[in-house]
C-alpha cells in the first residue's frame, strides 16, 4: 500500500503542476501579440497537457482509486473522504476546462482575456488547499 500511495502522490504533485502553469501559459499567450509567439505556445500548451496534464491525471486515478479499493471498508465510512472525492472532482472539471480553453486558443477562437486567466490560474490553489487538509487533517 506504501509503494501505491507514493506512486499517488508523485502523480498528483505532477497534475498539479500541470494545472498551475497551464494557465499561466494562456495567460501569455492571450497576451502575444505576434504569430511565431502564439504558434510557440500552442506548442507549449500541447505538449504540457499531452506530456505532463493527462497522463498525471490519468496516473492519480489509477493509483487513488487502487487506494480505495485496498481500504474500502475504512474509506467508505469516512466523510472527509467523500468530501475529498467532491474535491478531486472539481479538480477534474477544471482539467477538462483547460483542454477546452487550450482548444479555443489552438483554434484562435478564445475570447478570454489575460486577466480571466490570470483569476482562472488561481481556482486549483483553493482545491489543492482543501484536499491536503481533508487528507492530513481529516477534520470529520
Amino acid at each position: 500500500m506504501l509503494w501505491i500511495k507514493a506512486f499517488h502522490i508523485m502523480s498528483v504533485i505532477s497534475w498539479m503542476a500541470a494545472l498551475f502553469y497551464l494557465p499561466r501559459l494562456f495567460v501569455y499567450h492571450t497576451m502575444s501579440e505576434d504569430e511565431i509567439s502564439r504558434e510557440r505556445f500552442k506548442i507549449m500548451e500541447r505538449k504540457l497537457l499531452r506530456g505532463i496534464a493527462n497522463p498525471a491525471m490519468i496516473a492519480t486515478f489509477i493509483f487513488g482509486v487502487w487506494m480505495s479499493w485496498l481500504g474500502w471498508d475504512y474509506y467508505s465510512t469516512q466523510i472527509w473522504y467523500w468530501c475529498k472525492i467532491i474535491l478531486v472532482t472539481l479538480l477534474t472539471v477544471y482539467h477538462h476546462a483547460c483542454i477546452a480553453y487550450f482548444k479555443q486558443l489552438r483554434d484562435n477562437r478564445c475570447s478570454k482575456s489575460h486577466r480571466f486567466f490570470r483569476v482562472f490560474n488561481e481556482l486549483p490553489v483553493f482545491l489543492l488547499v482543501g484536499i491536503v487538509i481533508l487528507v492530513v487533517v481529516k477534520p470529520f
